[in-house]
């Protein structure tokens, strides 16, 4: 779509302007879809100054003198509270009183914010439900009554004409400024009560989607009592403290503002407030870092608090050194992998069991360089102080693991230019490997420096200091508590920290007293916070620049206001660098309106920007490809991460990895020493027309990085072409991942001599897999018998009986089952719990899998014994071995309710078996009964009724001069070629030549499987002379035209997915003799089905068991498709192997800052069409991938990991 469609539908824009300006006061609905009637508005405005109302009240008495300023206050309170439990007490009497209403449909608007409602008269209940809709919750009644009685006897206490002219002075300009904010700070109290008592606005800073808690109407007061908090205590202070007062002038003058400040969305609600303030605690306070989970946050901030004030009474210095190095060393740690490991399992991509006594060793020297030089420094030499030494120590690890760090990565000076020493247009992940050894050594050597040496360092540098003398205060116990956690959750932030300290020192900063009497820890907690927000500050000024600049110079993004928008930022641009200064002090995202360069400040929130727990995504067929991908990803992550080719990768850092069509979002949750935890995404792969622009995009900014398209000129040979962009290449990462082929069978699939050779290999791939069904089910029992043998030895000589005979002769077996007893089935153990099996989802088996599942216990059945006189006789003996005994796994459930079985009939009674009850002659087909045209079976081998055939197998009832036509196709040469190779395999080298002779000549095996093959293939519909490629096509998917023998092959369950199987395997075979060229030997078919087998899955990318196979790493997967839209047929190749993903960082603060976009837009304006203009494509912001990116329900990811450790030492 163009760049000026509209920011918001009309319908939005409607429902915008009515929803902004109940947000700006607080909740009144002044303005309505429909026409109200005059006291609804009165009811509202009246209400609104109610509480400015009880306030005067009191504020009177004390200016008249009648009351003092606390007897003032209170009796505003009570009358505040009294007004407030009426207007609760009457809002929950007339719900009770409210009979059901019939909601009647918004006039012109069915996303209305408000139905339309039928007022009868000023007090009736619909219209008190109107105006006081009352709470959910009887406790938050009481406990919100309570709070806007204390809030409006406060708010008078502070807003005392006599106290503000007391602040402000008591003439000229001081008293002239009184009476203005006097009035224009009761308007504020007017707006906080009435969102707390009567009516609740939706606030545009909004966290979570729902407020289930009602703890909206809180956070305006929380405001408000946090400005009151100041001024009683400069009440109580005695007015005695200069700042308190300047705290109290600035104040009273801002809270003039606080309602623009909700109406903008500057000030966080209440959830989000709690998780930023202990997110910033813990980090710039207390040396943590940032968490992957709320619990994880709360539980280390307490931990941490402990740990401070244990700290602080420590009486001995060398206590407080060697207290402070353990729990830091130990609050780094992610300490729910020693869960992980007494539970059993191995903790996520780690060291297991070996970490610990790695991590005891490693910890006690630590303990003793820090003890030792403690207790050395008071008696070294005064000449050349410990700290110069070690500092100078520190500025070289800086520089050196700083420049290792640099050439780790794809482009160097923050990515505006190029490494010259990282390998271009490598193409396999072994050169790539071979390419890098280098730099992997450096790697090593900057791993070792930063997480052995320079902790060690920097332990040293604090062990010594003076403060340690002067530890028993409460920021120096803060910073020593600190410091010594930074050393080990973040070395390379803290080296970049005390070298900035060393550096101020060498510049005599030491001479400045009061800099000098804030101690070595309280200045590195200064520095840490400057150097956080000067980087936000950049990377801020960055994004902000990016979307000024682009909305002129991208001309598909330019709308009519661009030059104005561009104009306006010109003309005010120190506002626009002011509100960049505040958003980065206030660590809260930079907020562009609807993505142009209109930019305000959102409200603070955690690093994570949602609430939730990652993990969460919209789910798809596609997402196994993810999940298959990103355990082997995180794999290939760790070195990188440990190395630095990633850069500084600390929480909040959010990463994009490409892959052929697969896009993966990468986020770092928390960062600690030698180990961090990480959120994986995965894009759609569906190609929309956004999605590719900026996909493409992203293949142009890899592709000038790793392959350097050669541009003129030397100077600019290694500049980054794409340095304005969001996304900066870090690397390039092997991983053992699917890669997917997908190629057109024009001139494959539809050449006749192609299609000719088909009924061939399909015949041939028939014969294998029955011979090899045997052979199975021959090991199977096998394995069976040493488990069972007591059970097993009477089943062997009943069986025994039955099939071998005691005098020499061939063998004649005389079965029937009877049709009442209803045998068990060999029904393969991976079908159960799929949706049917009807020919569109037979393909829904497993190469990796038994087909078959485990064979039952052949159980003592009913049998009918044909004697010799020719009458029948009811016995009991077992089965056959190798027969089939089916039962239906889906006997619990109808077949109506399985969608799949309807296309076919199935569940309808259509296409089942057809029963003639009114003529016993005809046996029924349902019925496992022996037809009276199967002739016995006279075996010739003793061994040949190893390979028997099931009796159910040869009931088909087709005509013979069908079958007899196509008996010359049957493979003779490869069926005894196939025998030989099997009793090979099966048997050993001892009576090989003999036991296959006998199989080989033996003609009742040979036509039973001539009978029981051909029956299939009619069956199937795959006895045409030549296939059509639609034919080829359906009979692929399993959805074949009706034949003679369908209903007979579907009551054969294990046979027909053999008869599927097989067919697939011959179009598999067709597609690669085209390709490589045509099989030329038997042995050469052999070892290529025996391939398939054992390598590939070969189906439909819809079935079920396509995402399972993928899931369970199966090296290839091969698939038929038809492009409807161009009328041909592909086929479409996995293969599992390494190949190279390409990885870049994004700039943190535009991520954030879009998704605070996405956050307003909404959730406040509810701006949900999908052709917005913030969700088209942009290709240098990456617009459309970073809405996917974020988490339900605003985005849409369709594969989401849960936190994922790893271990990065």
């Amino acid at each position: 779509m163009g760049p000026d469609v509209p920011l918001l539908n009309d319908y939005k824009q409607e429902f915008f302007w009515k929803r902004f300006p109940q947000t700006v006061l607080g909740g009144p609905r002044l303005k309505l879809g429909y026409c109200a009637p005059l006291y609804v508005y009165v009811h509202q405005l009246v209400l609104f100054l109610t509480p400015w109302l009880l306030g005067g009240i009191g504020t009177l008495l004390y200016q008249l003198r009648v009351l003092d300023e606390a007897f003032a206050g209170v009796v505003s309170s009570v009358l505040m509270l009294s007004v407030g439990a009426t207007l609760q007490g009457l809002a929950r009497c007339m719900a009770h009183r409210t009979v059901v209403v019939q909601r009647l449909p918004a006039a012109n608007n069915i996303l209305a914010d408000e139905e339309e409602v039928e007022f009868t008269h000023c007090v009736a209940p619909e219209t008190v439900h109107f105006v006081v809709p009352g709470k959910k919750f009887m406790g938050n009644v009481v406990l919100h009554t309570f709070l806007a009685g204390a809030l409006c006897g406060l708010s008078t206490w502070y807003l005392l004409p006599d106290r503000l002219s007391g602040l402000y002075g008591h003439t000229g300009a001081g008293l002239g400024a009184v009476m203005p904010l006097f009035a224009l700070s009761w308007v504020t109290v007017c707006i906080g009560e009435y969102s707390l008592i009567v009516n609740t606005a939706t606030e545009t800073a909004t966290f979570q989607p729902q407020d289930t808690y009602e703890i909206t109407p809180l956070t305006r007061l929380l405001y408000i009592l946090a400005f009151i908090t100041v001024d009683l205590a400069l009440r109580f202070s005695g007015s005695g403290v200069v700042e308190l007062q300047v705290a109290a002038q600035v104040l009273h003058v801002l809270f003039v503002v606080l309602p623009v400040l909700w109406a903008l969305g500057m000030l966080s609600p209440l959830d989000a407030l709690l998780l930023w303030a202990m997110e910033q605690t813990l980090v710039h306070g207390l040396g943590g870092s940032a968490m992957s989970t709320n619990i994880r946050l709360l539980v280390m901030l307490l931990s941490s608090v402990c740990v401070a004030i244990c700290t602080f009474f420590i009486p001995s210095s060398l206590g407080v050194v060697l207290f402070t190095v353990a729990m830091g060393y130990l609050l780094s740690q992610d300490l729910t992998q020693l869960l992980v490991l007494v539970k059993g399992t191995s903790p996520t991509l780690g060291l297991g069991w070996w970490g610990l006594p790695l991590s005891l060793m490693f910890i006690i020297g630590a303990l003793t360089e820090a003890g030792l030089l403690h207790q050395l420094y008071f008696i070294n030499s005064r000449n050349l102080t410990p700290h110069e030494v070690v500092g100078w120590i520190l500025i070289a690890l800086f520089l050196l693991t700083r420049l290792l760090r640099e050439l780790q990565g794809a482009c160097v000076l923050g990515g505006a230019m190029l490494n010259p020493l990282y390998p271009k247009r490598v193409t396999t992940a072994q050169a790539f490997r071979q390419k890098t050894r280098g730099l992997r050594v450096a790697g090593i050597i900057r791993r070792i420096l930063l997480n052995l040496v320079s902790p060690l360092a920097m332990i040293a540098f604090l062990s010594v200091d003076e403060s340690l003398e002067k530890v028993h205060t409460a920021s120096l116990a803060i910073g020593f508590t600190r410091a010594f956690r930074m050393v080990w959750q973040s070395s390379e932030a803290a080296l970049l920290q005390m070298v900035l300290v060393v550096i101020i020192r060498l510049a005599g900063g030491h001479r400045v007293a009061r800099w000098n009497d804030l101690g070595t820890t309280v200045q590195l907690i200064l520095v840490s916070l400057v150097v956080n927000r000067v980087s936000q500050f950049v990377c801020k000024l960055s994004f902000a620049l990016t979307v000024l600049i682009t909305s002129w110079t991208e001309s598909k993004q330019r709308r009519q206001s661009a030059g104005t928008l561009l104009a306006l930022n010109a003309a005010l641009f120190p506002v626009l660098l002011g509100v960049v200064a505040l958003s980065a002090l206030l660590s809260a995202p930079l907020l562009p309106l609807f993505t142009l360069p209109v930019f305000l400040v959102g409200f603070p929130r955690p690093l994570r920007s949602w609430p939730g727990t990652p993990g969460t995504a919209c789910p798809c067929p596609d997402s196994v490809y993810y999940q298959q991908l990103c355990k082997r990803l995180a794999s290939a992550i760790r070195p990188a991460f440990a190395s630095g080719a990633f850069g500084s990768c600390s929480p909040g850092s959010h990463y994009l990895g490409r892959f052929q069509g697969r896009l993966l979002w990468i986020s770092v949750l928390e960062r600690g020493y030698g180990y961090c935890t990480v959120n994986i995404k995965g894009l759609e792969l569906q190609e929309t027309s956004c999605h590719t622009v900026e996909a493409r995009r992203v293949d142009e900014v890899f592709e000038g990085a790793f392959d350097h398209v050669e541009r003129p000129g030397q100077c600019f040979r290694l500049l980054n072409p794409h340095w304005g962009n969001v996304l900066t290449p870090c690397s390039v990462l092997p991983v053992r991942v699917y890669s997917d082929a997908q190629n057109v069978l024009t001139g494959i699939i539809d050449s006749p001599d192609h299609l000719r050779q088909l009924n061939s290999d399909f015949l041939k791939t028939f014969v294998w897999l029955l011979l090899r069904y045997c052979v199975q089910e021959l090991t199977r029992g096998a394995q069976r018998t040493k488990g069972h043998s007591l059970q097993t030895s009477g089943r062997k000589s009943q069986s025994s009986q039955l099939a071998v005979p005691l005098e020499p002769g061939p063998a004649v077996v005389k079965v029937a089952v009877d049709s009442q007893i209803r045998p068990e089935s060999f029904s393969s153990s991976h079908l159960r719990g799929q949706d049917s099996y009807s020919l569109s989802s037979f393909a829904d088996w497993s190469d990796e899998d038994d087909l078959f599942g485990p064979v039952p216990i052949r159980r003592p059945i009913r049998m009918m014994v044909r004697t010799d006189d020719g009458q029948t006789e009811v016995g009991f003996g077992v089965s056959l071995p190798g027969s089939v005994e089916i039962h239906s796994l889906y006997e619990s459930m109808a077949l109506s309710s399985l969608p799949s079985l309807r296309p076919l009939g199935l569940g309808l009674g259509l296409g089942l078996p057809i029963v003639d009850k009114g003529k016993d002659n005809i046996p029924s087909l349902t019925s496992t009964t022996v037809l009276r045209n199967s002739q016995p079976l006279h075996f010739t081998s003793p061994h040949s009724e190893l390979f028997s055939l099931p009796p159910e197998w040869r009931t088909a009832q087709l005509a013979s001069s069908k079958l007899q036509v196509l008996r010359p196709c049957f493979p003779e040469a490869w069926f005894c070629f196939c025998l030989s190779q099997l009793v090979l395999e099966s048997f050993g080298e001892g009576d090989f030549e003999q036991v296959t002779l006998g199989l080989q000549e033996d003609r009742a095996l040979r036509e039973l499987y001539t009978q029981v093959m051909l029956s299939c293939c009619v069956a199937l519909g795959a006895d045409a002379q030549v296939f059509s490629p639609n034919l080829l096509f359906r009979l692929y998917c399993g959805d074949g035209p009706w034949t003679e023998g369908l209903e007979w092959l579907r009551a054969n369950k294990e046979l027909q997915q053999l008869t599927l199987r097989a067919f697939r395997y011959s179009v598999k075979l067709l597609v690669d003799q085209a390709s490589l060229g045509p099989v030329e030997s038997l042995d050469e078919l052999y070892t290529t089905l025996q391939d398939y087998h054992e390598n590939w899955f070969i189906g439909l990318v819809t079935d079920r068991s396509w995402q399972d196979n993928v899931a369970q790493e199966k090296p290839f997967l091969f698939s038929l498709g038809h492009d409807l839209t161009m009328g041909t047929y592909t086929s479409r190749v996995l293969s599992l192997q390494e190949n190279l993903v390409q990885v870049g960082v994004l700039n943190e603060e535009g991520v954030r800052g879009q998704w605070a976009n996405l956050s307003w837009e909404l959730l406040y304006a509810t701006n949900d069409d999908e052709e917005r203009y913030s969700i088209q494509a942009h290709p240098v912001m990456l617009r459309n991938l970073t809405v996917q990116a974020a988490d339900p329900p605003l985005g849409y990811p369709i594969y989401s990991s849960p936190p994922i450790h790893l271990r990065c030492l």
